[in-house]
């Protein structure tokens, strides 16, 4: 962590909190739900010893960043609008961008938009999702997967939240980044925790890779935020969809390398390995270059297996 710069810039209206180290070219990075510019501290490191100039931002809606309440102030074209006025901010004409989770489905609508500020982009765990031309997302997954689907409870402004707030910040925290569960996500009302909520005061054991003090730092930012703002992400998808009609059928043409853990929850969504796998995926995005699926790898990649991803990383960038 030594040597990380943090400041607050102006973007697109809103203020925003950014991490920073090194010299060079820019690599972008972008967190997930529930996480923060804190989860690429191993990134940031690695990727200032070897050159470039690394970058972290807490998103709209996290941490330090400002977290406008309202859904709507959530689609893609604000958080890609944020994005691009950063790029602007580092007076960079392109930059490398790695993202993970809901970082990674914002970078992939940056590259559908702007693909000429993007030099190359790694996205961990999320592959390309089409739009699909007849079907609102939420709609399409709550057809396939029910009610009580991750994404379909997150739908209802602030009912998640009070289920969340019957448990402590740091021991929802170590469920959700600890969770080894390949299959998907499902909140059943009234049993979201199983059949009772877990003691406050239960001990729930880490992983080598993550420690107490990194919990407490999500917690700590998590318990003044809230989670509405990463919730709104959800909250704004089909929303997002309409906006985004003029983009149906569009290919993403920027050079990918996509990785992918195979115990990640989202990997072993129905219909997902096919698409990656099958051919879909290349078609929708013509020069992807890689696709890695590491054994043993769970949602959290970027801090579970660090070091390897570091490696993955280094090796694709450094071809531009």
């Amino acid at each position: 962590m030594e040597g990380i710069e943090h400041r607050m810039v102006s973007v697109n209206g809103i203020q925003m909190h950014i991490a920073e180290k090194g010299q060079g070219p820019v690599v972008l990075l972008l967190h997930g739900f529930p996480q923060l510019w804190y989860s690429w501290r191993h990134q940031i490191t690695a990727l200032a010893s070897q050159g470039y100039r690394a970058v972290a931002p807490d998103l709209r809606g996290y941490g330090d960043t400002d977290a406008p309440p309202s859904s709507t102030s959530y689609t893609a074209f604000h958080i890609v609008g944020d994005l691009i006025a950063l790029i602007d901010l580092l007076a960079q004409d392109k930059v490398f961008v790695v993202a993970h989770d809901w970082g990674a489905l914002i970078a992939w609508n940056l590259c559908l938009l702007r693909p000429d500020r993007v030099k190359a982009f790694v996205s961990l765990c999320i592959q390309f999702v089409p739009r699909h031309p007849s079907v609102k997302p939420i709609d399409r997954v709550r057809a396939a997967l029910g009610d009580d689907y991750y994404m379909c409870r997150f739908q209802e402004p602030g009912e998640i939240e009070e289920v969340f707030a019957r448990v402590p910040t740091k021991n929802l925290l170590k469920g959700f980044l600890t969770s080894r569960r390949a299959a998907p996500l499902y909140l059943p009302k009234g049993k979201e925790f199983g059949d009772s909520p877990p003691s406050p005061d239960l001990q729930i054991p880490l992983p080598s890779w993550l420690s107490e003090e990194d919990i407490d730092y999500y917690a700590s930012k998590l318990d003044k935020k809230g989670f509405t703002g990463g919730l709104n992400y959800y909250r704004a998808m089909n929303l997002s969809w309409e906006l985004m009609a003029p983009w149906t059928g569009v290919q993403v043409t920027v050079p990918v390398k996509y990785i992918v853990g195979d115990l990640d929850l989202t990997y072993n969504t129905p219909g997902v390995k096919d698409y990656i796998h099958g051919g879909g995926f290349k078609r929708d995005v013509p020069f992807l270059q890689d696709v890695v699926v590491i054994e043993g790898a769970g949602h959290f990649i970027n801090e579970e297996k660090s070091d390897e991803i570091n490696i993955h990383i280094l090796d694709f960038i450094k071809k531009f």
